[in-house]
């Protein structure tokens, strides 16, 4: 699978407590437009899995070519300070929306499933944006651009 080019997020969610939990995934898709429905497929010992069970709600961060340092930062599973100095909001779920990413969506929790050492999440897309850019892609365990 590591041939398999894929595009690069950060998945958010709040904790109970209200602070904002992410990480960086590349295993994420668009299920269905009617409804709109997204999935992401996060690993099961992650803090973020048990934010969005918890939360029930997650965002969608799709990143920009430019900002390997951001999927860098999120994909550290023992860095406490994920979102230190990186703007962000909350949309309709509450879900922490990165102020300076490519596109964003901002999902209800609609189902679960299990799946190896993952679960799979599927969300109702409730918000959504997307800006000017390219996106940034993960090939062969590496960051790699997308050309126009």
């Amino acid at each position: 699978m590591g041939h398999w080019v894929t595009g690069v997020a950060v998945v958010s969610a709040r904790a109970p407590d209200g602070r904002p939990c992410g990480l960086t995934a590349s295993a994420v898709a668009s299920l269905s437009l009617d409804p709109p429905l997204v999935l992401v497929c996060v690993e099961r010992s992650s803090d973020t899995h048990g934010c969005i069970r918890a939360a029930g709600a997650f965002a969608l961060n799709v990143l920009r070519a430019d900002q390997e340092d951001i999927a860098r930062r999120f994909a550290a599973a023992d860095r406490a300070d994920k979102y230190a100095g990186i703007a962000w909001r909350a949309e309709r779920t509450g879900a922490p929306v990165l102020a300076a990413a490519l596109a964003w969506l901002d999902c209800r929790l609609e189902a679960t499933h299990e799946g190896g050492d993952h679960t799979i999440f599927i969300g109702e897309v409730l918000a959504g944006a997307g800006g000017e850019g390219m996106p940034l892609a993960h090939f062969r365990s590496s960051f790699a651009r997308v050309a126009p």
